[in-house]
């Protein structure tokens, strides 16, 4: 096999390769990445010196591709699988990267803000950066509930846009519930819930939700 993933299974942009790689059928190794072992975090810092997961190695062609949207691409263009998750027409292609951005800078970004927030030592928090993470998930939920009325967010097929939305939604919903306000997103979150490949890649990651932050309160 050569495509190997090195990835946490805790990890929102994981997530989102996980659920392209399964809705692909693409085959690949896992490798579980613990931080907080020295040994491993050496060993992803020497694959990519930024340090952050998920990062993918293909051996075959000696290839190492950080960044989810990239995997995503790369994986797209040098090992199509079942599903294309990024359209051939350009337009539609546009379309796809427009809501994978959008979920990455606007839901994800802000999500990650909170929660990060939640490892800090008491007296070090940020609050205010925390009220304005949380206006922008407003934001971000309100402009989400707006556009939503295909089955998928990009349209009819499921696509990478959708692979960025789950993890996005999934963690942003504990830190900052859709409620009623939002019944469009909440509709649409239970639509990504059901997609067999996010539901796999959820019972996956069960065992090591303990670690998830709670709300300091």
């Amino acid at each position: 096999m050569t495509l190997t993933l090195h990835f946490h299974p805790l990890s929102s942009f994981c997530h989102k390769v996980l659920i392209a790689l399964y809705e692909a059928g693409t085959p690949f190794t896992p490798q579980i990445v613990d931080l907080t072992d020295p040994g491993e975090r050496a060993a992803l810092l020497k694959l990519w010196p930024i340090g952050k997961f998920p990062v993918l190695e293909d051996s075959a062609k000696g290839r190492i591709v950080p960044e989810s949207s990239l995997i995503i691409e790369y994986l797209n263009q040098n090992h199509p699988g079942a599903s294309a998750l990024i359209p051939q027409e350009p337009a539609a292609a546009l379309e796809v990267r427009h809501w994978d951005r959008f979920f990455d800078l606007h839901v994800h970004d802000a999500m990650q803000k909170i929660v990060g927030d939640r490892l800090r030592p008491h007296g070090q928090r940020d609050p205010m950066g925390v009220a304005h993470a949380r206006e922008r998930l407003k934001i971000a939920y309100g402009v989400l509930e707006d556009a939503l009325g295909e089955r998928w967010v990009a349209g009819e097929t499921f696509s990478m846009a959708d692979c960025a939305a789950a993890p996005a939604l999934f963690y942003s919903d504990k830190v900052m519930p859709f409620g009623a306000d939002y019944p469009a997103v909440a509709a649409y979150f239970a639509r990504l819930l059901e997609r067999p490949s996010y539901a796999r890649v959820l019972r996956e990651a069960e065992p090591y939700f303990a670690m998830f932050p709670a709300d300091p309160g």
